[in-house]
């Protein structure tokens, strides 16, 4: 079993910098939210930078 990131959007504040950084797995909605297009995307070691720059820790793992 493995993991998979999750947006909480109630939390997210449309700073970008997850798509900027993972941009194969996050992207941003027409409510300038983001959200995860495709969870394996990008590597771990790039979704978790972007779970670690994260502004309001809106992003997290989820076992799948």
């Amino acid at each position: 079993m493995g993991r998979i990131p999750v947006v909480n959007q109630d939390e997210c504040v449309s700073c970008r910098l997850c798509n900027e950084v993972a941009g194969a797995t996050f992207a941003i909605n027409d409510d300038d939210l983001a959200y995860v297009v495709d969870p394996h995307g990008n590597s771990e070691d790039e979704i978790q930078e972007a779970i670690d720059g994260c502004p309001s820790s809106c992003i997290a793992w989820q076992d799948e």
